[in-house]
């Protein structure tokens, strides 16, 4: 099966980066007739700040005039990977939501299996030869914790982060809403 484009955009919180993301996804969609967008929510809302942080996210998308198709996946992401043809544009927001997801809905305690489940959900959506943009989050440049769990989350995401950047075509770091090219063509 033909993989589709992949693409990873990183930030720190409220970086832009999913903007970027969305913004990305739009132009693309524009130059490649016959596309259609998706958008991959992996956010659960278990808090009044996740709450008010996919509202947000959702009246954004609603904004930008682009005819979105959200898809709500906390896990399991594979499953939908059926769902899209290879002229449809994804945006999967977050690979951290969904690494909390597996890790704290699922209870899924093992390093190794997180990381297996993670990927076969991200290789799904790419062997669908749709265009696919992962968001995700930069935690692991913080000091060092003492905390086995936030070690085990830091050397997970450090390593997804990893295997997704070496199989991407491009790779973005977005800082203060200003994206860098870290790998591949800049746009």
């Amino acid at each position: 099966m033909e993989e589709g484009r992949m693409i990873f955009i990183s930030g720190g919180v409220r970086s832009g980066k999913s903007s970027f993301a969305e913004r990305m996804a739009t132009e693309l969609h524009l130059q490649l007739p016959n596309t259609k967008l998706h958008y991959i929510a992996c956010g659960v809302a278990s808090d009044k700040e996740m709450t008010e942080r996919i509202a947000r996210h959702q009246k954004d998308r609603q904004a930008s005039n682009a005819n979105w198709e959200t898809w709500e996946s906390p896990y399991d992401v594979y499953k939908i990977a059926s769902s899209f043809g290879k002229t449809d544009i994804l945006v999967l927001d977050c690979v951290t939501t969904l690494l909390n997801n597996y890790l704290f809905l699922r209870e899924m305690e093992d390093a190794e299996q997180v990381i297996q489940q993670i990927w076969k959900d991200v290789s799904n959506l790419r062997n669908t030869g749709a265009a696919i943009i992962l968001v995700s989050n930069e935690v692991v440049h913080e000091i060092p914790s003492s905390s086995e769990l936030v070690q085990r989350y830091q050397y997970i995401l450090g390593k997804l982060h990893q295997q997704i950047v070496g199989e991407a075509d491009s790779a973005y770091l977005v800082e203060a809403g200003l994206p860098v090219c870290m790998k591949g063509e800049k746009r």
